[in-house]
């Protein structure tokens, strides 16, 4: 938000410079982020001076050309070559000097020493439209008669340079959102050393002229609008703006329009209170009627765009159709325009979450929303009204036609926050002992009303337009924003409880696990922990009756937190395939959420659950085509090596692990990896349904890493030291034939039971189903790794070893020997 310097000096008596203002309010939480120098009048006149024509006469080489001396204060008259039909003697003028550089829009050129058609020019009498003065180029500016001659132009026409603030307002300070409430806020913290105040301009000449009110105002909607104030003002002129008005609304950038709508603009910046013209023309039956209107109803607002409305949608209407989207964009047909004489001047307060919520349905934000999705100040729309209808009066002319109307609900938030408060609590936090006598002074200043129960206990009452305190700790921040920062000293001791785990470093292992994947060819993504509900329906693993709901979703994509990884890395590969970029390797660390209603408690947070995972995305080639080779296609053991990788880097070896079938219906075909009964992680194919339901033609592989489990384990994981091993190792391979539903890991669990001392680890590397064997089975083709670290083995002992598996197959498994 711009805050104007020289606009916001007409409500408060300071001369502190704009870089010592900023810093003030910086520290009044109004945080600033920047100062702009801006020049009312492109180069600010600088090399302009007044000067007199002392004499002129006819170019001798020309008929349009005059031959002038001008005067402009120095010892020696100007020779100035003048094309303009109304130069004389005698006149005064602006002149522009040898040096002098003028602005034509966003070109310049520099006034020069030169020779035309052979008289020499030492400079140039100018028009106004040459200097910015205005727009007329009929001929040269004439000036008064009085005007000094060598005064400098800036100095004439009082030019000033003007300071920009911009405020980077967080969403809890929409009081500060306008020139009164950053005056009001530095005004606050300066009577902390001085008798400063700000000051508001007065409405005590609000007269109506005209009893009876035209327009007549039906609220049937309270809910959403708890306050709506109202009035009709006749036989306006509506024109341009004068130059004082546009030039205030040009250096906060806003771009006038014309008096009506530009003097609400001005209010609104004013105030805070954004305010609303209607061509009372427009307004059918003579009525205002504040309501929602039925679903998919169409409205053209102010920007041509025709939109589709929904029931929940506040509209200002007439008796027959929608006029403004309430709080939000006016309507094109119902706004003030050139032939407009009557106008009827809306100031409401609008409930915030009704604004909000239909600012995100349609993506608008607007001056307007932007106050009322944060709260305006429920007391200041009818001075905000008063205020613009003078101005209307004395800018455009018009009576007021009827007193102001007003209509507000019961329970319209228009009462201050009543707060329990004890100065020993602000202390204790604050950490300084600061007397009752300074806290009294700084919540006076803040417009803070007390009520001293006794020398503990306060009662205050905070004024409504102060929507971010309602607590007791936040009118201790209050407090400490006015007291200042800078005025707490840290302690002398630090009192803080300090944890310290040695083991595991999450954020390092999770930097070399990043590191690896990178190194891998992996990209790393992050993606919203919200999504759609819907990517949800009909799955029995992640079921929609375990989403995190969002009370208050921006949009029907963005309405639940993410049970699981999955969706967003497969909006990633939809978004790239789209780009013609089909080879993806992807990783994101996020976390999970979870809600279960089953769970019996009397604390109902517990039925929340979040966890942090670790998704891995693989699709289209792992290896490019290139001259040593044919494109390699991703698979799903390529995704599992990188899974066993991540474990094998982390300690988590093979033989710690078991690998078991999975059902979770996000795969077609899966696996799961569980040290015990933990899962550390599943991987498989995504399911052919969901990669459909998100445009994407690939097989997809998908792995999830349940990270905070696997950090769990590695706590008691021990990392111990072992020497390289001194005697070789001994391979024997096997080829069984077993039935198809005998899985490799049984065979293996099976091997690793029968002989724990010696067996180092077992492996596949062949698999056949055909030809030449009997109906349902299948053959395995396994290594053996042996070794012993005390001796060389020796040929009788792994003859036994062997013999011992095979008959440990055939007696569990069935299995023979091929």
């Amino acid at each position: 938000m711009n805050i104007s310097y020289s606009w916001l000096k007409e409500y408060i008596d300071t001369d502190l410079s704009p870089a010592e203002l900023s810093s003030i309010l910086t520290q009044t939480g109004l945080e600033v982020g920047g100062i702009e120098e801006v020049e009312t009048i492109k180069g600010g006149l600088k090399g302009l001076v007044i000067g007199e024509v002392v004499t002129c006469g006819p170019h001798p080489d020309s008929d349009h050309l005059s031959k002038t001396t001008v005067n402009v204060g120095e010892e020696e008259l100007l020779p100035i070559v003048c094309g303009a039909p109304n130069v004389a003697a005698g006149q005064k003028v602006v002149v522009a000097v040898v040096g002098t550089i003028l602005y034509d829009g966003d070109s310049e050129f520099k006034i020069k020493k030169s020779k035309i058609r052979g008289e020499v020019s030492m400079g140039m009498i100018c028009a106004e439209d040459e200097i910015g003065l205005g727009e007329s180029h009929d001929g040269i500016m004439v000036l008064p008669a009085d005007a000094p001659v060598g005064q400098p132009a800036s100095e004439y026409f009082n030019v000033e340079n003007e300071y920009i603030i911009e405020i980077d307002l967080t969403p809890n300070r929409v009081d500060g959102a306008s020139h009164i409430g950053v005056a009001r806020d530095l005004a606050a913290y300066l009577k902390q050393q001085e008798d400063v105040s700000y000051r508001v301009e007065p409405v005590d000449s609000f007269v109506v002229n005209e009893a009876t009110a035209p327009i007549t105002i039906d609220v049937r909607n309270q809910e959403a609008c708890p306050i709506y104030t109202g009035v009709s003002i006749k036989g306006v002129k509506v024109e341009s703006s004068p130059e004082w008005l546009q030039k205030r609304l040009i250096a906060i950038g806003l771009t006038p329009i014309n008096n009506i709508v530009d003097i609400t603009n001005f209010v609104l910046f004013e105030t805070g209170q954004p305010l609303h013209a209607f061509d009372m023309a427009k307004i059918k039956g003579n009525k205002i009627i504040v309501d929602t209107l039925a679903q998919g109803t169409k409205f053209t607002t102010l920007d041509e765009v025709e939109r589709e409305l929904d029931e929940k949608d506040l509209m200002i209407c007439n008796e027959s159709e929608g006029m403004c989207i309430a709080g939000v964009f006016g309507g094109l047909e119902s706004g003030v325009q050139n032939a407009t004489t009557d106008i009827f001047l809306e100031s409401a307060y609008f409930n915030p979450v009704y604004v909000r919520k239909t600012a995100r349905r349609h993506a608008i934000s607007t001056d307007s929303s932007f106050r009322f999705e944060r709260g305006v100040d429920p007391n200041g729309n009818e001075y905000a009204l008063k205020r613009a209808a003078l101005l209307i009066q004395t800018i455009a002319g018009g009576i007021i036609a009827g007193d102001i109307q007003r209509v507000a609900s019961a329970d319209a938030p228009t009462a201050p926050f009543e707060i329990a408060f004890k100065p020993a609590n602000a202390r204790r936090l604050i950490g300084k002992e600061i007397c009752d006598t300074t806290i009294e002074k700084i919540l006076t200043a803040l417009e803070v009303e007390i009520h001293k129960v006794d020398e503990e206990n306060w009662d205050l009452k905070v004024p409504a337009y102060r929507v971010d305190v309602q607590r007791e700790a936040d009118v201790i921040e209050d407090i400490l924003r006015i007291y200042g920062y800078n005025n707490v000293q840290p302690g002398t001791a630090v009192k803080s409880t300090i944890q310290y785990s040695h083991k595991p470093n999450k954020h390092k292992l999770q930097n070399m696990v990043s590191d690896s994947l990178s190194a891998c060819g992996f990209n790393e993504i992050w993606c919203n922990s919200l999504g759609k509900a819907s990517n949800y329906e009909g799955l029995t693993t992640y079921p929609a009756d375990n989403l995190v709901k969002l009370f208050n979703p921006l949009s029907q994509d963005l309405n639940v937190m993410r049970q699981n990884l999955l969706f967003g890395g497969l909006e990633s590969i939809e978004r790239n395939t789209n780009f013609r970029n089909g080879d993806l390797s992807l990783y994101e660390f996020g976390n999970v959420y979870r809600y279960d209603e089953t769970i019996e408690t009397d604390n109902p947070v517990k039925r929340y659950h979040e966890e942090e995972h670790l998704g891995l995305w693989l699709v289209g080639n792992k290896e490019s085509e290139g001259w040593h080779g044919e494109p390699a296609a991703a698979s799903f053991f390529t995704l599992k090596s990188y899974v066993l990788n991540i474990f094998e880097k982390l300690g988590i070896t093979e033989d710690k692990t078991q690998i078991k079938s999975c059902t979770e219906d996000i795969y077609s075909d899966a696996i799961m990896i569980c040290q015990g009964p933990k899962v550390l992680a599943t991987l498989g194919y995504v399911a052919p349904s969901l990669l459909k339901k998100n445009g994407i033609k690939n097989t997809a592989f998908y792995a999830d890493i349940h990270w905070s489990t696997v950090l769990k384990a590695l706590k008691k994981q021990k990392v111990q030291y072992t020497p390289l091993p001194k005697y070789p190792e001994v391979r024997r391979d096997l080829a069984l034939l077993v039935d198809k539903s005998v899985s490799f890991d049984q065979l293996k669990a099976i091997a690793l039971k029968g002989e724990k001392n010696l067996l180092r680890k077992v492996d596949i590397f062949d698999v056949y189903e055909g030809e030449h064997l009997p109906d349902g089975k299948k053959s395995y083709a396994l290594s053996f790794i042996l070794r012993d670290d005390k001796a060389t083995l020796k040929d009788k002992q792994i003859d036994k070893i062997m013999n011992k598996m095979i008959k440990s197959f055939e007696h569990q498994v069935g299995a023979t020997l091929r």
